[in-house]
C-alpha cells in the first residue's frame, strides 16, 4: 500500500459503519459528506448553454478549414473539440486560465490551434464547470471532456479509433490545471483519471498554493516598508491609497514608477520573484505590478476557494540588496501569516480543493515561463524544479526562460517550439535543452532568456504580444 493510498484510507476513517443483526444483511452507513465552502453555493452557466458550434480558424488552409469541429455541455462545463481531416490520432487538451468570479462560463481556443490543425492533432478544451480559482474542477472536467472525445465525434457522425497519445497544455490557473493533472496524487484521487503521456504547462502556478504565499508576502512587505507594518491584511481597502503614495509617484494601469522607498520595495519583489534576471524591471514597472497589487486584501480563502487561511509567510526572509540593516528592520516589522494546517487537506471526494503540483511524475514536461511575470513569477519555476528533483524525477522536466515582461506573453513561434519538443521527446527522440533556473549567476546574466524566446510574430498573436515584443527586443537585446 502506498503512501497516498493510506492517507486517503485515513480521510475515510471519520465515516461510521453500522452493521444490522439478523437475516445476514449488513448495512454500512455512508460517511458523512464533506464540509461546504463557499464555492460550493455558487451557480454557473455556459455562455452558449446550447452548444452552437464555434468558427473555422481565420486566414485558413486546407488542414484548418475541413476541420470537424463540435461544441456542447457536459456536466455543467461548455466544451470545444476540433479534429482535422486528417488526424494523426493524437489529442491535446487545452487549459485555459483564471476567468474570474463571474457566473459564465467560456471556453478558450488554444492559442497554438493552427498548428495543431495543419499538423494532424486534434484538439479540445473546456470552459470547466466553475469559475473563480477552481484548479479541482479544471483537472476534472479536462479530464471528463478526454474520456468523452470518441462519444462526442461518434454521435457527429464521425467515430474515431481512441487516441493514441494525449498531451495537456495550458496557460496561468491553466498551467496548474495542466501540471496538477499529470500528477500522480491527481490520478489516485480523481473521479475522472486520465493517463497523459506529455506536458506543456506555460506561465503555470506550478508551486501550486505557494502562489499566495507569495502574494500576501507582497502584501505584508509593502505595508511594512510604508510605515504600517502590523495592519491586518484583510484591512487593505483603509491604507491602499496611503502605501501607494509612500511607494509609487506614478501608478497607473499601464506604468508603475517607485518613489526612493518603492525602489526598496522593488528589490524585495525582485528577490521574492526570482531573484536579479533580466526584464524584472520591465515587469516591476509594467501592468502587472497593479494587478498584484489588485489581489492584496483577502481573508486567505482565495474568495471561497477554501474555508480557512491559505497564505504563510513565515518561510520568507526578504532581502533589499545592499541594505542589511534595511533587511533586519523589514523582516522584524512585516506581518508574518500562518495558514491553518489543513486548509487544503486531502479529500475523499476526490480532489483537493487546490490539487498539488508535487513532482510526482514520468512523463515529458516542458514547461515555459517569462522573466518580467510579476502575476504568476519566475519563482514558480524555481518551486516546481525543487520539488521534482526532491522526488527525483528532475530528468523528465524541461524549463525554458523567455524574454517576456508580462504574464503570459509569449509569441506562438515559442509555445509551438516548446509543444514541438515535448512531442519529439515523448515520441523517443532525445531530451530538447532547457535552462538552468535555480543558478543565481545564471539566471542574473543579461543574456539569459535569449536562448528560447523567439521575437518573430504571426498571424495568431496576442494583442499584448505585438505591442510589446519589438520594444522588449529594442530595450533588453540579445547578441
Amino acid at each position: 500500500m502506498n503512501d497516498l493510498t493510506s492517507l486517503r484510507l485515513l480521510a475515510l476513517s471519520g465515516a461510521v459503519f453500522l452493521v444490522a443483526c439478523g437475516g445476514g444483511d449488513d448495512t454500512v452507513a455512508p460517511p458523512a459528506p464533506e464540509e461546504a465552502r463557499a464555492q460550493d453555493s455558487r451557480t454557473f452557466t455556459p455562455a452558449d448553454p446550447t452548444g452552437a458550434t464555434f468558427t473555422a480558424l481565420a486566414n485558413g488552409s486546407p488542414e484548418t478549414d475541413g476541420a470537424s469541429r463540435y461544441a456542447g455541455v457536459l456536466n455543467g462545463a461548455a466544451y470545444r473539440v476540433e479534429v482535422p481531416a486528417a488526424w494523426n490520432g493524437k489529442l491535446v487538451m487545452y487549459a485555459h486560465g483564471y476567468a474570474g468570479t463571474g457566473s459564465a462560463l467560456g471556453v478558450q481556443n488554444p492559442s497554438i490551434r493552427r498548428h495543431l490543425l495543419q499538423n494532424g492533432y486534434a484538439w479540445a478544451a473546456s470552459s470547466y464547470s466553475k469559475n473563480y480559482y477552481d484548479v479541482r474542477a479544471g483537472v476534472e472536467d479536462t479530464n471528463a471532456l478526454a474520456l468523452e472525445f470518441n462519444k462526442i465525434t461518434a454521435a457527429a457522425g464521425r467515430p474515431l479509433a481512441v487516441p493514441t497519445k494525449t498531451y495537456i497544455t495550458g496557460h496561468s490557473m491553466g498551467g496548474h490545471i495542466t501540471a496538477a493533472a499529470i500528477e500522480d496524487e491527481a490520478y489516485t484521487t480523481a473521479n475522472h483519471k486520465v493517463k497523459y503521456h506529455g506536458a506543456v504547462p506555460m506561465c503555470g502556478v506550478v508551486g501550486d498554493t505557494e502562489l499566495f504565499d507569495y502574494l500576501a508576502a507582497a502584501q505584508v512587505t509593502a505595508q511594512a516598508l510604508a510605515g504600517v507594518p502590523k495592519y491586518p491584511i484583510g484591512g487593505w481597502a483603509d491604507i491602499k491609497a496611503s502605501v501607494t503614495a509612500n511607494l509609487f509617484s506614478t501608478f497607473t494601469a499601464s506604468t508603475a514608477v517607485p518613489t526612493a522607498n518603492g525602489q526598496k520595495y522593488a528589490l524585495v519583489m525582485q528577490n521574492l520573484t526570482g531573484g536579479p534576471r533580466p526584464l524584472f524591471d520591465l515587469g516591476f514597472g509594467g501592468p502587472y505590478t497593479g494587478v498584484v497589487w489588485g489581489t492584496f486584501g483577502g481573508d486567505g480563502t482565495v474568495n471561497g476557494i477554501f474555508n480557512k487561511a491559505s497564505a504563510d509567510t513565515n518561510r520568507f526572509t526578504y532581502t533589499i540588496d545592499g541594505d542589511t540593516a534595511g533587511s533586519t528592520a523589514l523582516n522584524d516589522a512585516a506581518l508574518k501569516l500562518t495558514a491553518a494546517t489543513d486548509f487544503n487537506r486531502l479529500r475523499r471526494d476526490g480532489l483537493r480543493w487546490v490539487p498539488k503540483v508535487n513532482g510526482e511524475f514520468k512523463i515529458p514536461v516542458v514547461s515555459l515561463h517569462t522573466l518580467g511575470d510579476m502575476y504568476v513569477p519566475f519563482s514558480m519555476e524555481q518551486i516546481y524544479r525543487r520539488r521534482v528533483e526532491a522526488k527525483g524525477n528532475g530528468a523528465w522536466l524541461v524549463q525554458r526562460a523567455i524574454r517576456g515582461a508580462a504574464h503570459c506573453d509569449f509569441t506562438v513561434q515559442e509555445q509551438v517550439a516548446a509543444f514541438d519538443a515535448m512531442v519529439a521527446w515523448e515520441g523517443g527522440g532525445a531530451k530538447p535543452a532547457g535552462d538552468d533556473v535555480l543558478t543565481p549567476a545564471t539566471v542574473a546574466d543579461t543574456t539569459y532568456g535569449c536562448t528560447f524566446t523567439n521575437n518573430t510574430l504571426g498571424t495568431d498573436e496576442s494583442a499584448a504580444v505585438n505591442a510589446s515584443r519589438a520594444t522588449i527586443a529594442a530595450a533588453r537585446p540579445c547578441p
